[in-house]
């Protein structure tokens, strides 16, 4: 098994709370992960017809036979259960009673603020990451991780990504959608998700989306919130202040996961993944998603952004951290070329910072003009 890097923030998390709640898509590795932290307690899972029915009809006695505490398995399938949670965690003042793992984190945040607010510590589960991987000594090529993604299984037990990624995407829009919206069309739900993927690292434009699909631009934006609570998609924010009124607002469309991506794509190997139009984007969006998790590995959420302004000034990611905005550029060239930081040197002219980060294909590292850092991809791991 695969070691998370995210252990240590899921222990802390444990010694300062009643309960803790683990978010992330489905086969990320929550289930494991709270075995591993409770290896003595009870585990329940309500995707069990037989539990959920149980803990549906009777929610208060159904936990009172777990006084000690559980793991409750995808907890948002019985709503209810959270009312009769509170009064349970609010009897004793011990930290770590239960875990509470889901794969929707919009039904899980609006469940939590509601009743267990102030009890319950959350956790973002991602899949694995580059750095994890590289710890487990099981580092590819890039466009190995790249096509692969990084969920668990895939890598644990050397499966065949694209047949493993079909099986993913059949029981997401068959079983799971269904569970999140009332989508009566699940054959345009379909294209949708193939069209997000044609439409990585672009700028969202849900006019544009509902026209190619025949839908409302309503549904495209319900869609949107389904793919994002089930972390299939990440929009990336636009950063704007009062430095520039012509800022760009809207968000940009990236996947949590490349080798879903690529699935959707239809690229299976290093060949159709480098002849691909949007190649530059793909690699973009790994770059991206490596950040995410190492942040949230870390217990750092939010603080990823992207500039973008109308007379077409950019910077890829501008990334904050201990007070600072970092702006980032991702290329993929696998030779530096001083053209590449035109985006930093317009955010440092603006905001008068100097620091920046390019990241790039190649595997060299230096400092190729004052205040600017230059990565290879394999180090994006130190990245946070």
């Amino acid at each position: 098994m695969i070691a998370r890097a995210v252990l240590d923030e899921a222990k802390l998390l444990i010694s300062q709370f009643r309960a803790l709640c683990i978010v992330g898509p489905r086969q990320s590795g929550k289930t494991t992960l709270s075995k591993l932290l409770f290896p003595s307690k009870p585990y329940l899972s309500f995707e069990n017809p037989a539990i959920q029915a149980e803990a549906s009809a009777d929610p208060a006695g159904f936990l009172a036979q777990f006084s000690d505490g559980a793991i409750l398995d995808e907890v948002q399938r019985v709503p209810d259960i959270f009312r009769c949670l509170q009064g349970v965690l609010d009897k004793s003042n011990a930290r770590g009673q239960y875990i509470l793992t889901g794969s929707n984190n919009f039904l899980l945040q609006e469940q939590i603020s509601q009743s267990l607010a102030g009890r319950v510590g959350y956790l973002q589960l991602l899949p694995l990451s580059l750095s994890e991987l590289q710890d487990a000594g099981l580092a590819e090529e890039l466009d190995q991780h790249i096509l692969k993604g990084g969920y668990p299984e895939i890598w644990n037990q050397k499966l065949i990504a694209p047949k493993w990624m079909s099986a993913y995407v059949q029981t997401y829009v068959q079983r799971d959608v269904r569970l999140l919206r009332n989508i009566t069309n699940l054959a345009d739900f379909n294209r949708f998700l193939f069209l997000c993927a044609d439409r990585v690292g672009q700028l969202v434009n849900r006019e544009d989306m509902a026209r190619s699909i025949g839908v409302d631009t309503k549904t495209i934006q319900a869609w949107f919130s389904v793919l994002e609570s089930s972390y299939v998609v990440q929009l990336l924010q636009p950063w704007f202040n009062n430095l520039n009124k012509r800022i760009i607002k809207s968000p940009k469309l990236y996947f949590y996961d490349t080798g879903l991506l690529c699935f959707l794509l239809g690229l299976q190997n290093k060949d159709s993944l480098r002849s691909h139009p949007h190649y530059g984007s793909i690699f973009e969006n790994w770059v991206i998603s490596e950040i995410t998790k190492n942040r949230l590995n870390q217990g750092v959420s939010g603080g990823l952004y992207f500039f973008r302004d109308s007379a077409g000034n950019e910077v890829d990611l501008l990334l904050e951290k201990n007070g600072k905005t970092i702006p980032v550029e991702i290329k993929s060239a696998r030779r530096f070329d001083s053209g590449m930081l035109s985006g930093i040197r317009y955010w440092k002219k603006l905001t008068r910072d100097d620091e920046g980060l390019l990241i790039y294909e190649g595997t060299g590292r230096d400092i190729p003009e004052s205040g600017v850092e230059l990565l290879g991809w394999h180090d994006v791991s130190g990245v946070v």
